[in-house]
């Protein structure tokens, strides 16, 4: 007879392992339902958290959620604010959020509202809600950013280093490489040599490519015809150019990524007897160390525009022709100004450098976006110190004068060809007698002139003719600058030519310059209305003012310039 097992010998049976599994089944079952129980009694919680805050909960366990509104809002800001977008349209967009009680949020909330110009709304959710829609996030492809600018990596800067040691070596490093490596290599050739615009230029049996190095244009290469339009239409894809138009003009730009920093490239193209015209100026973003002093600004005009640059107020004119360093002044003097508790916005035509601390626009009048009417935008925003890149005509003329005489520091620039000139170019344009004299506080002419090479630098003998028109310039200098002068030891320098500065004689380039300040007599001459640009020149001297021939002539004897490089830009 078989008897009932004891319970305690059914251990190891295929009984007990039945019961076994049966009861881990019922437990498994149990715990899901008691974690299902969980989760309804938290959406519970957060159902009665909405209600105290008077907002409308939702459940994001199934909730349909689109890549466009997940992208609203970055991940690591939906982890730091447990919020998340959950819902967005052109003319809505709804948020759902762990703590309604955060003051962040609300925050968040109208800067997204006013970044996307839509009406938002805010939802409680739960933390459960939360996780899944940071799960959603792993599966959001990840979108590259299109961008035409040119990455010249240190590989490729290097052999262009190594190999362009003169304009010759440039032809034959072209010579060796691809056509679709051309534009990257005279780049690279450009920033070698310090070039400030690569101009490329069809001839009748070839193309010609020109640097301007230090104000001076040398022809750097030839291309082969064959060559030619597969470049332009390289420049005019980076450029966001229309390649299939040749016969009118056309701007544009693109940026070269470099390591120690981004290189604007504004380009230029118009139509020629023989095909097109390129031209690409090169614009350096960072300039840091720009002060007067490396400028060239030193003796009486240096304090003289020192002390006006103090002031509260007022007009500073910057006068010359195109290329004569005009923005970069402007953009020294800036950097002096540039102090917590200042603004300065800035108003140009293009952006040349970008200052941090400083509010810089750009005009565009394609777009109507002028300098008048930038520089009323400019004034509504109440800054200390505005730049307006260039006064060409009446209404922008009478704003900054008016801006000048209600508690403004104005910098700015005019098109003449000496500093005494300014004067009668405001006049001309229109602007009143009345106005103008009590608004302007100085005015700077300049030119910018090559630096002797120190490398291959050498005492240069002059003509009796060259010392004697020399000796009247200097003989006529203020008193004290003449005593500085040894007129008993003149000695006058250039450069012979070496590999540092490509064989020319110079490398880089320095401001001479002449300022002079307002004063009651010459506002007087103002009012008047009858002024010239001799009358002015005249009165200036008259009131110490160097000249810019003689700054540069004092630069000369100090090593820094030659005296034909003198008489080359002012005479």
């Amino acid at each position: 007879m078989t008897g009932i097992p004891n319970i305690n010998d059914l251990s190891g049976s295929k009984a007990s392992q039945g019961l076994s599994f049966a009861g881990d089944q019922s437990t498994k079952k149990l715990s899901k339902k008691l974690g299902e129980v969980n989760l309804k009694e938290k959406e519970q919680e957060t159902h009665q958290l909405a209600a105290q805050f008077g907002l409308p909960y939702i459940n994001l366990e199934k909730f349909p959620i689109t890549q466009e509104a997940l992208r609203k809002i970055d991940e690591e800001v939906v982890k730091e604010l447990q919020v998340v977008c959950f819902y967005s349209t052109m003319e809505e967009i709804r948020l759902g959020v762990v703590d309604p009680g955060n003051e962040d949020v609300q925050k968040f909330l109208k800067d997204l509202e006013e970044k996307f110009h839509v009406e938002g709304s805010i939802y409680v959710i739960s933390p459960k809600s939360l996780e899944r829609v940071l799960k959603l996030y792993n599966t959001l492809p990840v979108i590259k950013a299109i961008t035409k600018d040119i990455e010249i990596n240190a590989e490729v800067l290097e052999s262009v280093q190594v190999e362009v040691t003169d304009f010759r070596a440039f032809q034959t490093l072209l010579g060796k490489r691809k056509t679709s490596d051309l534009l990257t290599f005279i780049l690279g050739a450009a920033l070698k040599i310090d070039a400030s615009d690569v101009h490329i230029e069809a001839e009748a049996d070839q193309v010609v490519v020109r640097m301007r190095l230090d104000g001076i244009l040398h022809d750097a290469a030839e291309l082969n015809n064959d060559v030619y339009k597969q470049l332009i239409s390289r420049i005019k894809l980076v450029s966001s150019l229309k390649i299939n138009i040749n016969d009118q003009p056309q701007d544009g730009r693109f940026a070269l990524k470099l390591s120690e920093g981004d290189v604007d490239v504004r380009v230029s193209t118009m139509p020629t007897v023989y095909g097109e015209s390129i031209v690409m100026r090169i614009l350096h973003q960072s300039r840091k160390g720009l002060s007067l002093d490396s400028l060239g600004l030193k003796g009486a005009a240096f304090d003289r525009l020192q002390t006006e640059i103090s002031r509260p107020n007022g007009m500073i004119i910057t006068t010359g022709p195109t290329g004569s360093g005009k923005t970069t002044t402007m953009y020294a003097i800036m950097q002096i100004l540039n102090k917590p508790g200042v603004k300065i916005i800035t108003l140009e035509d293009p952006v040349e450098y970008k200052m941090e601390g400083i509010n810089q626009s750009q005009v565009d009048e394609n777009r109507g976006y002028t300098f008048a009417k930038g520089l009323r935008s400019i004034l509504r925003q109440d800054p200390d110190i505005a730049m307006v890149g260039e006064i060409r005509d009446l209404e922008t003329a009478e704003i900054a004068i008016q801006a000048a005489l209600t508690g403004h520091l104005i910098l700015s620039t005019i098109h003449t060809n000496s500093g005494a000139a300014a004067i009668p170019r405001f006049l001309a344009i229109g602007a009143k007698p009345f106005l103008l004299a009590p608004a302007l506080n100085c005015v700077i002419g300049q030119r910018l002139v090559r630096r002797i090479c120190t490398s291959c630098q050498v005492e240069e003998k002059l003509t009796p003719d060259i010392l004697k028109r020399i000796m009247e310039y200097l003989n006529k200098l203020p008193e004290k600058e003449k005593n500085k002068v040894d007129f008993n030891n003149l000695h006058f320098y250039k450069g012979q030519g070496c590999d540092k500065c490509h064989g020319f004689g110079y490398k880089g380039r320095v401001g001479i310059y002449e300022i002079y300040s307002i004063d009651e007599e010459i506002e007087k001459i103002i009012l008047s209305g009858k002024i010239s640009e001799y009358a002015i020149e005249d009165w200036a001297i008259g009131k110490g003012m160097t000249t810019m021939v003689q700054d540069g002539l004092l630069k000369a004897l100090d090593k820094e310039t030659s005296v034909e490089e003198i008489f080359r830009v002012i005479d």
